[in-house]
């Protein structure tokens, strides 16, 4: 009988597959091919920013010229946004967030036509969007098995990625907008809902134990009617609106966001420390 040399032919089947996962996600990650930032408190900041600019950027275009034109035109800029941050090996903070500025951007712009051309009311909006983006996460999931940021590299899964960034924004703004318009709570009532719901998940997490992929996703969704409120808080004259106009907030929350990108493209990445506990 033999005792030594290697593991049952069985066994080692078992572990191989396993093994060269694990090998592969090391490389990935030492080799810094993660396509998404760190999540930090910083991230948060730039984020609810991006979505307040494309709040506030796409109001004053739709306005300002005519809005089929306004939204081929944030098409064309998504699509320019999305080639550069797809054809990128890993993750950069200005393709990055100049893809999400532009989903914000035409996410507002797409969910704003809807009901200000269509007609389409906010609630409809609102619902159609949450099954589109309940339909993401299904298809995601199904696909890869697990729906957590940290395992965000090029090919499918980022696909995946920047379409549910997409159908989120594209809610938020409908949810947004029905809270203070077809709810009647105005912009300041929103913006106090949306802060609420959105810091629910991190004391969730934080006292109960709620699971981070779970958390980190109804955040996400939060944080577009959140900065969207808000924009529209500070630049609108009615819904108790402060009336200090679009184009103005706009462009200070575009210098905002132009000066924190700034300090994370010089600043030293940790995308190793994402990959651990990803699945």
């Amino acid at each position: 009988m033999r005792t030594g040399g290697s593991l049952p032919t069985a066994m080692a089947e078992r572990i191989r597959p396993a093994s060269r996962r694990l090998s592969w996600l090391m490389t990935r990650a030492s080799a810094g091919a993660l396509k998404v930032p760190e999540i930090t408190l910083l991230f948060w900041v730039v984020k609810l920013l991006s979505t307040a600019m494309g709040e506030a950027t796409s109001d004053y275009f739709v306005f300002q010229i005519n809005p089929y034109v306004a939204v081929m035109l944030g098409c064309v800029g998504l699509a320019v946004a999305l080639v550069l941050q797809l054809r990128s090996r890993r993750y950069g903070p200005w393709t990055y967030w100049f893809a999400v500025v532009m989903v914000a951007v035409f996410g507002t712009m797409a969910a704003d036509v809807l009901h200000v051309e269509l007609h389409i009311p906010y609630v409809a909006t609102t619902i159609a969007f949450s099954a589109a983006l309940a339909a993401v996460f299904v298809l995601w999931y199904s696909s890869e098995r697990t729906l957590s940021i940290h395992t965000i590299y090029s090919g499918r899964r980022e696909l995946f990625y920047w379409a549910t960034v997409i159908a989120t924004f594209a809610l938020g703004t409908a949810a947004g907008d029905m809270t203070a318009a077809t709810f009647h709570l105005g912009y300041l009532a929103s913006l106090l809902v949306f802060a609420g719901l959105f810091l629910l998940p991190g004391i969730g997490y934080w006292r109960f134990g709620l699971n981070p992929i779970f958390g980190f996703w109804f955040a996400y969704v939060m944080t577009r009617p959140l900065g969207a409120s808000f924009a529209d808080w500070m630049g609108k004259p009615y819904l108790g609106g402060l009336g200090l106009g679009d184009g103005r907030i706009a462009g200070v929350l575009t210098v905002m966001i132009v000066v924190l990108v700034g300090y994370l493209a010089a600043s030293p990445t940790k995308v190793g420390k994402q990959a651990a506990g990803s699945h």
